[in-house]
């Protein structure tokens, strides 16, 4: 897991229009529409809203930045799916009555149209959370944020809280705690980690980490660190404001997995900070949160130089990522819940003329380990297409191993893992016998080829061109003479130099080969695979979607021509060279045109 600073990218334009459109909106009398985020969205975003002391001063200050800080929350919750606002205290100068009524209209903008959460800066309280009643917890208690949807309770004496969230099909827990949390205070915050002991945990405080641009913990931070942080596994995000400027560090705690500490103080910048924003926008398809910072009300109008300096903040700590395998990263504490496993009858959909899996009902003799010469695959289908495992050359024994890696949606739980490679040439390959009719299949009126597979990391050496699966046999004894070469065999699914899938067919009732090439597939992860003719073109799907470059001429069946179907290589005049270097998974070949929701990683 690493942070990587990213460039501004031109967002500066959209940012304005995505915020200054519904304000006019707003002015003109247009509704603006209003939606629950939806909980199940891989992309959501937690706001964060730094110290605004500076803007809510009776002295003699400006609220309006806060104001159209929290309205623009409201304004686009749907469209940045934004699930949760977290303050991180020193809510006001002075910490008075006067000064928290202020807060108080204030944080009235935002409605109920967000959930959030405000803990006390060492400007709205003095000593730890065991002070008593003050104007901060008359205004910021328990009363304010009972009935928002994600409250989950307050500590004794009303200066601690926690939220739990549900976004990207998940609940998270979030802790607000006050800027002197006592002994009793992280006994409490301990309790409330217990009983969320599966819950991946964001913790907010005022003052945590300090320094610029490397954080380092405080003298306060080290307590927190110490005592409840770095025991929990399950806290892999702080936010903290107090010290300026903005900052960063990762920690390794306890479990030995990284912990993310982060600063987000603007209030030493043009106007008090002018409400300055952060977005954590978590994308868990990707593996990564996206952080930018902005003012929403400095988008709105920025005529002046410092005006349009601080709308928006495109330096390495206030424009960022985070990269975090979100599944490996919480798996001491919340394994996921795999799918279980299907039969094989449960996927023999209409016309399947094939279906290998490697589990011990495809595969009787599993075991870990390498796979033996002679070993059987059973086609499930009960035509006759079973495949007998063959080393190429003389390949080590375990040129070919079983494993219990699988694709999370794949009908079985199990996998082969081939050792293929050039120089000197090695694999293996299972390939049906002689007399099955798959060899003879042309498919006529339509197919569908699907595999699961997976390209080792770190993925080295030359592959180019290895085969994943493959009829046997030569294009030009078949009478096709227009495609690369006379030796290529009549069909093949084969992974290119750089990774890109390529699949070529010989159609039956003509001269050509109409290809198709994937994207660069990733390493280290089962990609799902499915190549579907309709009788006319063919279509490639990779993990459900369409690739771009799919073949644009007619294909209509494969010329077959009576030699064996193969998975694990691809010959070339008649002879193997490498074979395959990855995993490969269940596959079955349909005699018909499949929909996505036909394929093997669909359920139910």
């Amino acid at each position: 897991m690493t942070e990587n600073a990213t460039p501004a990218l031109g967002r500066r334009t959209v940012l304005q229009a995505a915020f200054a459109a519904p304000a006019v909106a707003a002015l003109a009398g247009a509704p603006v529409a209003q939606a629950a985020p939806a909980a199940d969205d891989s992309r959501f975003t937690i706001a964060v809203l730094p110290d605004t002391q500076y803007l809510l001063d009776e002295g003699g200050s400006d609220p309006e930045p806060v104001r159209e800080a929290l309205r623009s929350l409201a304004k686009r919750r749907r469209e940045a799916n934004i699930v949760f606002m977290a303050h991180l205290g020193d809510v006001t100068e002075h910490g008075t009555e006067r000064e928290m009524r202020l807060a108080d209209s204030v944080f009235d903008s935002i409605g109920n149209q967000v959930p959030y959460s405000v803990l006390a800066g060492n400007h709205d309280v003095s000593g730890d959370d065991q002070r008593g009643p003050t104007p901060y917890s008359r205004v910021f208690g328990p009363e304010r944020f009972q009935r928002m949807k994600t409250f989950g309770g307050f500590a004794p004496g009303g200066y601690n809280s926690f939220h739990v969230i549900t976004a990207g099909g998940r609940q998270w827990l979030l802790l607000a705690l006050d800027w002197r949390v006592s002994d009793k205070g992280i006994q409490w915050a301990q309790g409330v980690l217990d009983e969320h002991r599966a819950l991946p945990t964001v913790l907010t405080t005022h003052d945590l980490v300090g320094g610029s641009p490397e954080a380092a913990l405080s003298e306060h931070g080290k307590r927190l660190w110490d005592n409840l942080i770095r025991r929990n596994d399950q806290i892999f995000l702080t936010l903290n404001g107090h010290y300026w400027p903005s900052g960063r560090v990762t920690l390794t705690n306890d479990a030995g997995n990284p912990v993310h500490l982060h600063i987000t103080n603007y209030q030493e910048r043009y106007y008090g900070g002018a409400g300055m924003v952060r977005f954590y926008s978590f994308d868990l398809a990707r593996n990564v949160i996206d952080v930018e910072t902005f003012s929403p009300w400095l988008l709105t109008h920025r005529d002046t130089l410092p005006e349009a300096e601080t709308a928006e903040l495109s330096g390495e700590l206030d424009r960022f990522t985070v990269e975090i395998d979100f599944r490996r990263r919480f798996a001491g504490f919340a394994p996921p819940a795999l799918p279980a496993s299907r039969p094989a009858r449960a996927v023999l959909v209409r016309g399947t003329a094939a279906y290998w899996r490697f589990d011990r009902e495809g595969l009787p003799s599993a075991a870990a380990g390498p796979v033996a010469p002679g070993v059987v695959a059973r086609d499930l289908t009960g035509n006759g297409n079973d495949l007998t495992v063959e080393h190429l050359h003389a390949s080590a024994p375990d040129v070919l191993t079983w494993s219990t890696d699988h694709h999370d949606t794949q009908p079985a739980h199990a996998s082969l893992t081939f050792a293929g490679g050039k120089a000197p040439d090695r694999g293996a390959v299972l390939r049906t016998a002689g007399n099955a009719p798959l060899n003879s299949q042309k498919f006529e009126s339509g197919y569908t080829i699907e595999t699961f597979l997976k390209l080792p990391s770190p993925f080295t050496g030359d592959h180019a061109f290895m085969g994943v699966l493959s009829w046997e046999g030569r294009a030009g004894d078949a009478g096709k003479h227009s495609g690369w070469s006379d030796d290529e065999p009549t069909c093949s699914l084969n992974v290119s130099g750089e990774r890109f899938l390529q699949f070529v067919v010989y159609p039956v009732p003509v001269d050509a080969d109409p290809t198709s090439w994937s994207h660069a597939i990733p390493v280290g992860r089962w990609t799902h695979v499915a190549i579907v003719n309709d009788g006319r073109r063919t279509t490639t799907y990779v993990d459900g979607a369409k690739i771009a470059r799919n073949a644009a001429g007619e294909s209509r069946g494969i010329t077959t021509q009576g030699r064996p179907f193969v998975l694990g290589a691809t010959q070339f005049a008649l002879r193997y060279g490498q074979g395959f270097y990855g995993s490969l998974g269940d596959t079955r070949i349909v005699a018909r045109a499949l929909r996505p929701s036909e394929f093997l990683t669909a359920r139910g």
